[in-house]
C-alpha cells in the first residue's frame, strides 16, 4: 500500500484519534481532546471536517459539543440516541446510523460495527440513555481500511468483520476493567488479521491496568502476525 494513500494518524490519548486524510480533510474519532494524557499543544485543533462518535461515555464524547460548535464539521456521525442528545445541545450536521449501516463520509466508506459494551451520556446530574455502542470501519477510496473498535469485549463476529473489511490497521482497546485487557485484545487481533495494530484506551487512569508491553507479550505468545505500533499520546503514524 502506497503510504500516500493512507491517513496520517495522530494519537491524542485514551481513544481519541485524529485522522488527516490524503485530501487534507480531518476526521476526528471519539472527541475527548481534553483528556489528561493529550499534549496541551494538540488540544487546539486547526480544523475538523467530520467526527465519528462510538458511544456516549464521557471519555469518548466530552468535547463533542464544544468542538462541533467551534469547527462546524460537515458531518457528525453517531447512533440515533446520541444524535438526539447532540441536537438538543445545538450541534448540527448530524448523521445518525446504527450497527451494520454503511455511509459515505469525506469520500470514505464508513461502517458501524457491533461492540460488547454500554453507553450513556452524562447530562448534568442525569445519565441519559446512549443507545447501542459501536465501532467504525473506514475505507478510503484507495482501498486502505482502518478499524476503530471503540470500547469492547472480544466477540466472535470479529472474524466476520475481518472477512468483510480486511482492515489494514486496527485501533484496539487494551486497558481492561472497562474493556478487554491485553490477552483478549491479542485474541481479537488473531481474529481480525490486521497488518498493524495500535493499542488505545490504556494508561489514562490507574484502573486501566492493561499495558502495551503486556499486549506485545500476548501477541507474541499467540503468534499473531501483525506489527504492533505503540503510540504515546501526541505521536503520529
Amino acid at each position: 500500500m502506497n503510504e500516500e494513500s493512507r491517513p496520517r494518524f495522530t494519537y491524542l490519548g485514551h481513544s481519541t484519534v485524529r485522522c488527516d486524510l490524503p485530501t487534507g480533510e480531518v476526521l476526528l474519532i471519539d472527541p475527548w481532546v481534553n483528556n489528561p494524557t493529550c499534549p496541551d499543544e494538540l488540544k487546539e485543533l486547526d480544523r475538523i471536517d467530520a467526527m465519528l462518535i462510538t458511544h456516549g461515555h464521557f471519555d469518548h464524547i466530552s468535547d463533542a459539543v464544544e468542538l462541533a460548535q467551534r469547527h462546524q464539521p460537515g458531518t457528525v456521525v453517531a447512533n440515533p440516541e446520541i444524535c438526539h442528545w447532540l441536537a438538543s445541545k445545538g450541534v448540527g450536521n448530524l448523521w445518525e446510523m446504527n450497527i451494520g449501516g454503511e455511509i459515505e463520509v469525506l469520500g470514505c466508506s464508513v461502517t458501524m460495527t457491533w461492540t460488547l459494551h454500554s453507553s450513556g451520556v452524562v447530562d448534568g446530574e442525569k445519565m441519559v440513555y446512549g443507545g447501542n455502542p459501536g465501532g467504525y470501519v473506514v475505507k478510503l477510496p484507495s482501498g486502505y481500511t482502518f478499524y476503530h473498535m471503540g470500547d469492547t469485549e472480544i466477540f466472535s463476529d470479529l472474524k466476520l468483520i475481518a472477512e468483510f473489511h480486511h482492515p489494514d490497521l486496527v485501533f484496539v482497546p487494551i486497558g481492561d476493567n472497562y474493556t478487554m485487557g491485553p490477552k483478549k485484545a491479542a485474541y481479537a487481533c488473531r481474529l481480525l488479521e490486521p497488518t498493524r495494530v495500535v493499542p488505545i484506551h490504556w494508561g489514562t487512569f490507574p484502573i486501566l491496568t492493561g499495558t502495551p508491553e503486556a499486549f506485545a507479550r500476548e501477541l507474541t505468545e499467540l503468534g499473531v502476525d501483525c506489527e504492533l505500533l505503540t503510540l504515546k499520546p501526541g505521536e503520529v503514524y
